[in-house]
């Protein structure tokens, strides 16, 4: 027995795999862990899709890696801020607002939870 593939049948089934990976990869928010003594008081790091900051001695931030403006990747961390280098938006990392550049609003932020060894980012706050 054969079994006929119509053209808008193949193109429905392929369109329905791709946007159900595409929502399984991008739907979900990254989680990532570090320890609190590589996080500089002041200024932040960069771990595994999320940018860590601790703009006081204890107080601990997490951030989306992605850049509000056009998607790009956020990939530089400059004293207290963090830059996407694609366009220049600079944003704070006490607060997240957009210090400079195109960005339409500041980073996402992530709760955050510390057992004063570790830190790791937790559901969008």
């Amino acid at each position: 027995m054969t079994v006929r593939c119509s053209r808008r049948a193949f193109l429905l089934g392929t369109a329905t795999t791709f946007a159900g990976a595409y929502l399984a990869a991008c739907g979900k928010e990254p989680t990532a862990e570090v320890a609190a003594t590589e996080i500089p008081v002041g200024s932040g790091v960069i771990v595994d899709g999320v940018i860590f900051a601790q703009p006081e001695e204890g107080v601990f931030k997490a951030y989306s890696t992605t850049c509000p403006h056009q998607q790009n990747p956020i990939s530089k961390i400059q004293g207290g801020n963090a830059i996407c280098t694609k366009h220049m938006s600079t944003f704070d990392l006490a607060t997240g607002e957009v210090v400079s550049g195109p960005a339409p609003t500041g980073l996402t932020a992530f709760g955050v939870e510390s057992d004063g060894t570790t830190v790791k980012n937790t559901a969008a706050g």
